[in-house]
């Protein structure tokens, strides 16, 4: 009977004993520390990223011609010297020309105008002393005296005029200066056909009286509108102008994460020397810029470069780079509203089921380090037993450009996570593909929202510069966005989008010179 009473009792007590390390494991689980796989430390991501805007800009060979028809004088006029002054008294050589229409063409980079130019050559005076004798004796041989005498008195005084027919042609090798002004580096050349006037019984060269003085006509005004484009400032105003407008904040309402700025900061001016065709005179100018994302309206400082860079020619459009940076603790708020209170497996099935309690992310290299707290549960054992314990697993962060999201792949488990297994039960080893496997559908962040709206912030920002009106015509529009570039550092992940575009302006009418 004794043996009995301590049997029972002793069974009692086991079963007190056991039950009361359920209770204790059900209410208050053991925590399995593990310990965190070292972090490889990252220099901080820039501030800002760069943005270019490339913008041809064309100025009709119609334009040019219209100002040049405006700006050219259509007269000319003057007195040619005496060519002859053994033979010629109180000689007045005369001359007027006429300009004609303006014609412009282009090729090989140099702009060509010519015109037209006609008039005419008069010729009056007398006729010396010493020829009007030498003239009345061989007339004196030839019919007498007196009659040699009466014409002579005829031919003393003369009036002659000749047609002067030929072109004026300009040529034009149009670069930039780093001052932002124009060189035109303007030729002209005066062509005239051959022609004389006779002047009792003499020829006078028209070409040779009249070319040295319309060559220093032209030539004078040629120099003077060199100078006037020399110093034209209407470059510099226009881009100081441009320059003001694009440094600004635009906002960036309706994503994700709300009350963003894109902050846009001028920061260098650039263009090409210019092209010179058939159809126009092209103009390349760029403007690089910084933008970044802030959470608040910004003034940006972007003073006005003095010096304007000239390079190469480049492909014109807009290519407006933006930051997109996702702190990590946003990232673990999405990753927890996958993850948290879900059990794997999600249907039932195997020795041990896993619920993810929380999640973490911190960056590592090129790498990211998920840190799931999780409680592991035997099913199949009478006792149930199971704890908590910090499963590390290993991401590799992938950008689908083409889906717009941004996931994990290369999942692997942490060597550190083996200190768990071994405490949990080597059941709990089977739950971890379906939990990398959630991780991989599950943590997805889709960025499609972000990137509408931010083409249709940044495409509305660039409409504003849409114009057709009299004398000029632009054409602007960001007809798409591409995520480009995945970066992080120890606090913040970062996806770089690029809205893509034109701005095209075409010249149609100049103003005066």
């Amino acid at each position: 009977m004794r043996l009995k009473t301590i049997l029972i009792t002793v069974a009692v007590l086991a079963v007190s004993s056991v039950a009361g390390l359920i209770a204790v494991d059900r209410l208050s689980p053991r925590v399995v520390e593990t310990k965190a796989p070292p972090l490889a430390p990252l220099p901080a991501l820039p501030a800002a990223r760069t943005s270019t805007i490339v913008v041809p800009v064309s100025i009709t060979l119609n334009a040019i011609r219209d100002v040049a028809e405006r700006a050219a004088p259509r007269n000319f006029a003057g007195k040619a010297p005496n060519p002859m002054p053994q033979l010629l008294q109180d000689a007045d050589i005369n001359w007027t020309a006429a300009r004609g229409a303006i014609t412009a063409a282009g090729s090989q980079n140099q702009l060509g105008l010519a015109a037209p130019i006609n008039g005419t050559l008069a010729v009056k005076g007398a006729l010396n002393g010493n020829a009007k004798g030498a003239v009345n004796d061989v007339l004196g041989k030839l019919l007498g005296g007196k009659a040699a005498a009466q014409i002579g008195v005829n031919i003393k005084n003369f009036h002659a005029n000749a047609d002067i027919k030929g072109a004026i042609m300009m040529a034009a090798r149009p670069t930039i200066t780093p001052n932002w002004r124009v060189e035109p580096n303007l030729t002209a050349q005066v062509s005239l056909g051959d022609s004389s006037v006779a002047v009792a019984g003499m020829h006078v060269n028209v070409p040779a009286q009249v070319k040295p003085m319309i060559d220093k006509a032209v030539n004078e005004q040629l120099a003077s509108l060199q100078q006037r484009i020399r110093n034209d400032a209407t470059l510099e105003q226009n881009a100081r102008r441009e320059w003001s407008r694009m440094c600004r904040s635009i906002p960036l309402q309706g994503i994700a994460v709300q009350g963003l700025w894109l902050e846009l900061r001028p920061t260098r001016a650039l263009a090409a020397q210019p092209k010179v065709d058939g159809s126009a005179v092209t103009l390349t100018l760029g403007i690089e810029a910084e933008t970044r994302v802030t959470a608040a309206q910004t003034k940006p400082d972007c003073p006005f470069p003095a010096t304007l860079g000239i390079v190469p020619a480049e492909a014109a459009g807009v290519s407006i780079a933006v930051p997109i940076d996702t702190p990590f603790t946003e990232i673990d708020r999405i990753l927890e509203a996958q993850l948290a209170n879900k059990t794997f497996p999600e249907d039932g099935s195997g020795a041990v089921e896993v619920t993810v309690k929380h999640a973490t992310v911190k960056a590592s290299g090129d790498r990211l380090l998920i840190a799931l707290t999780v409680n592991a549960r035997e099913k199949k054992s009478f006792f149930g037993l199971g704890g908590d314990a910090t499963v590390y697993i290993w991401g590799k962060p992938v950008l689908d450009s083409e889906k717009q999201t941004l996931r994990l792949a290369n999942l692997e488990l942490a060597v550190e996570s083996e200190a768990a297994f071994g405490l949990l039960g080597g059941a709990t080893r089977a739950a971890m593909p379906l939990l990398q496997q959630a991780l991989a559908d599950k943590a997805v962040l889709d960025l499609k929202p972000f990137a509408s709206n931010l083409q249709r912030r940044i495409g509305a920002m660039i409409a504003d510069y849409h114009l057709n009106e009299e004398g000029l015509r632009v054409a602007s529009e960001i007809d798409s966005l591409r995520l480009t570039a995945l970066a992080f550092d120890s606090t913040t992940l970062r996806v770089t989008a690029a809205a893509d575009g034109f701005l095209n302006v075409t010249v149609t009418a100049l103003p005066k010179l």
